[in-house]
């Protein structure tokens, strides 16, 4: 009897163990905030935030594997399997997310699935950092926040430490053109979290985290991140029905931008284009006419070689942004409606080829 009760009290407290892992995810449905900004793990600095989320990830994952291996004596016990089996549970088998060694497997190394689970853990950080942005979580409050329709009852009001963006709408460029781009907003984000004293190191480690190249600044790096492996990041995590969505003018990516879906409303593409793509078209040209007239001051060969290399790829962009244009106010026009019952797939496929990974999101034949 006391074998079956202690099974009972081990199993119950590796339910809530799993429980609590799968929560930590945004993908679930009673996720709160990321364990890394929650107390007790939130610290300083971010880098020290980390470590002590590990920590208790690595708590978590040594306790289940107790249990399991305790489950397991009490049933070789309760049967004669003495000669037959072991109680040990390898670490990979321990199904936890936050156990690299059952996330990844393989032949990794011990170093390599810090490193995965640590440069996940900062992709995780940013995800939920533009979701505060798009005012779907708010460090004001735990949760899910906004998730209704058409902008429909979107309070302002409740995102007071790290206000959510104005209409839901944020460029994702390669330079800075914008005030409120994704990566100038995640900076402000670790601003809000964590204070001006400390906003250069985890700036630097963040980036180092997301694999900061040795030129680059640690602006440059998490730019990168968001304009070139963000969106797959969040097709992956949302299982190709994503809840923002990429406006993109094409292979140039003169212009993209991420929209949230349940902020979407008739007007958003009009926003859109008044509010990024007319005003950007004016910048590129401006910054085209800058560049021109530094080509004759260049003092070498190389410096003038690459002047005329970036206007000619502003140029390029320039051409693309225009045709952009003339779609985007075509679609802005026709005042789309989004029918949330419908789903993702069906709502994706209503605005041509304005938005990137259309094919992927649409052609499937699975819901």
């Amino acid at each position: 009897i006391m074998a079956v009760e202690n099974n009972k009290k081990n199993s119950s407290i590796a339910v809530d163990i799993a429980k609590s892992d799968w929560d930590a995810y945004e993908r679930s449905w009673d996720f709160t905030r990321l364990p890394i900004l929650s107390t007790p793990h939130q610290q300083t600095t971010l880098a020290a935030s980390y470590t002590t989320t590990r920590a208790h990830w690595q708590h978590m994952t040594n306790e289940m594997q107790r249990l399991e291996q305790e489950n397991n004596r009490i049933f070789i016990d309760a049967y004669g399997l003495q000669d037959e089996l072991t109680p040990d549970v390898p670490l990979k088998e321990i199904t936890l997310t936050c156990n690299p060694y059952y996330r990844y497997g393989g032949d990794n190394s011990l170093e390599q699935l810090e490193h995965r689970l640590q440069t996940d853990t900062c992709k995780e950080l940013i995800s939920y950092a533009i979701g505060n942005m798009m005012g779907r979580y708010s460090l004001n409050e735990t949760g899910l926040i906004y998730a209704h329709a058409n902008n429909i009852g979107f309070d302002p009001t409740r995102y007071t430490t790290f206000p959510a963006d104005a209409d839901g709408i944020l460029p994702v460029t390669d330079i800075l053109w914008f005030a409120d781009d994704a990566a100038n907003r995640v900076r402000e984000f670790l601003l809000a979290v964590w204070g001006q004293t400390t906003l250069d190191e985890n700036l630097l480690w963040l980036a180092d985290s997301l694999g900061r190249k040795s030129e680059e600044t640690s602006e440059e790096a998490i730019r990168r991140y968001i304009a070139t492996s963000f969106y797959k990041d969040h097709l992956q995590t949302y299982k190709k029905r994503p809840i923002y969505w990429l406006f993109s003018s094409g292979k140039h990516k003169a212009f993209e931008a991420l929209v949230y879906l349940h902020r979407y409303n008739e007007g958003t593409l009009s926003r859109m284009r008044t509010e990024y793509v007319v005003p950007l078209t004016g910048k590129m040209n401006d910054r085209i006419r800058f560049l021109e007239t530094e080509v004759p001051k260049a003092t070498s060969t190389a410096e003038r070689k690459k002047l005329e290399k970036d206007i000619e790829r502003l140029k390029k962009k320039l051409d693309e942004l225009r045709l952009y244009d003339e779609k985007l106010r075509h679609y802005a026009d026709r005042r789309i409606a989004l029918d949330l019952d419908d789903g993702v797939k069906v709502n994706y496929g209503k605005f041509g080829d304005l938005l990137a990974e259309v094919k992927v999101i649409t052609g499937g034949s699975d819901d």
